[in-house]
């Protein structure tokens, strides 16, 4: 009997290669976290350089656990693992109430110690959640989350920096547009393996394209070392404080909400549907990565959503991939030279192939929601609020400006609103005495409500 797809070893060019596409298309999302929170504390550009590389090894090890797993540990699907954004916010408010800067670091790590192990604790739990995610609900979710990441690749097209003069320049939208057509040029007229490497090559020839324009910066790879290791606790034993726990548990929360949406879009997509065992092991994986990433001096780790489109569009679906992805990550971790590599590749070029990845992870959603009966009324409701709810974090940015920043850290984030809304939404519609209204079609907006009403009654009557 043949392997699923999710096990299927492929060659070592054919694995390396599609490996690297999956870290240049996280890369940007794993080195952002330490560099905003490093920035923060005032670190030397050597510190920083040594915390971005410890969270790139950190990031390949949670990939490890999530990809090729051991005993209940890890989904055992395409999963890649990096630093989770949503510990930023309460990351730098740590180092804003920390008056001597060198305890900030120890504080942060001793806070995500605490919060992986009792999301270790709690994985199983959690996991069974699965029941309240219908294709109504999923659909949303794995919609959102395309949607929510389309800003970040528009971002990334205007430049490196909102404070740079050349940001959202005609040049730097120019190179992200040049490559958006490389992209789907080669997934239009190529085959094969061409074909699935297309963001791969995209990547390289924007970044050649854009090296005349003076946008591509070789610097990085001139200053980097040849070797470096993420030597344990470099920034000093961890220390345990009560209020960065609980800000850090409450960012565990949301990253195992998201974790969980995540799981469900990829199996989805990679037709092994994740159930309740699958989430307990995918959460035991982030969870313990989380744990673990302090002692190499890294951050808490979770689910990259980037990476499933890659997968949806490429079609590899092969775990064996992401692990070998897992491998480059460890190996910039090492080789400070290595991952200066990657970054040499220019935002704007990233945010052209970001468009493709990302979309794609949107109409993955679309797809899923063509399976959730949306000709019954409930479940275009919760569709249409569960969608509102979340894309506010986008629509409107300051909407939570007065809230608490704990609370924040959960209402910025769409993906998680956007989940909890949905799930909240299908109980009341579809559970909670909601089974009487199953049968209800949708109001269509040109026709009287009690028409339909009616014509639904004498459809339903024996």
């Amino acid at each position: 009997m043949a392997d699923h797809p999710v096990d299927e070893k492929l060659p070592p060019l054919k694995m390396a290669t599609t490996g690297l596409q999956h870290v240049a298309a996280m890369y940007a999302g794993v080195v952002a976290p330490p560099l905003i929170v490093g920035a923060a504390i005032g670190l030397s550009a050597t510190e920083l350089t040594f915390l971005t590389g410890a969270c790139l090894f950190t990031a390949g090890l949670a990939t490890f656990l999530q990809t090729l797993g051991i005993w209940k540990i890890g989904a055992r699907l395409p999963f890649v693992n990096g630093v989770t954004f949503a510990g930023v916010a309460p990351m730098t408010a740590v180092v804003a109430a920390t008056d001597d800067k060198s305890d900030a670091l120890p504080i942060i790590f001793g806070a995500v110690i605490v919060a992986g192990l009792l999301g270790f604790i709690a994985a199983p739990f959690f996991s069974k959640a699965i029941r309240f995610f219908p294709p109504v609900v999923t659909g949303t979710v794995i919609t959102l989350i395309g949607i929510s990441l389309l800003p970040v690749a528009f971002g990334w097209a205007q430049g490196s920096s909102p404070t740079a003069d050349d940001f959202g320049s005609g040049t730097n939208l120019g190179l992200a547009a040049i490559t958006l057509v490389i992209v789907l040029l080669l997934r239009r007229f190529t085959r094969g393996f061409v074909k699935q490497i297309a963001v791969l090559l995209g990547l390289v020839a924007g970044t050649i394209i854009a090296i005349p324009f003076g946008v591509t910066d070789f610097g990085p790879v001139a200053d980097a070392d040849i070797v470096g290791f993420p030597t344990p606790f470099h920034f000093g034993a961890p220390q345990f404080q009560v209020a960065a726990i609980l800000s850090m548990c409450v960012v565990m929360v949301v990253s195992m909400t998201e974790s969980t949406a995540d799981m469900l879009a990829l199996g989805e997509i990679v037709d092994r549907k994740a159930d309740e065992k699958t989430i307990a092991a995918g959460l035991r994986a982030d969870t313990l990565g989380s744990a673990i990433s302090p002692v190499f001096n890294g951050f808490m780790c979770s689910a990259f959503a980037q990476n499933i489109g890659l997968v949806a569009m490429t079609k590899i679906r092969s775990r064996y991939v992401v692990a070998a992805g897992g491998g480059f990550l460890v190996l910039m971790g090492l080789c400070p030279m290595a991952a200066s590599l990657i970054a040499v590749v220019p935002r704007p070029v990233l945010g052209g192939a970001g468009v493709v990845l990302f979309g794609s992870v949107a109409a993955s959603g679309i797809q899923t929601l063509v399976r959730a009966s949306l000709d019954k009324d409930n479940n275009v409701l919760i569709v249409a609020v569960s969608l509102a709810v979340g894309l506010i974090p986008i629509a409107a940015p300051e909407f939570y400006h007065a809230f608490p920043e704990n609370a924040k850290i959960i209402l910025d984030s769409g993906i998680s609103t956007g989940c909890v809304a949905a799930v909240l939404l299908n109980l009341v519609f579809n559970h909670i005495g909601g089974r009487d209204r199953d049968a209800e079609e949708v109001t269509h907006p040109m026709e009287a409500g009690e028409e339909i009403t009616e014509a639904s009654r004498a459809t339903a009557a024996p």
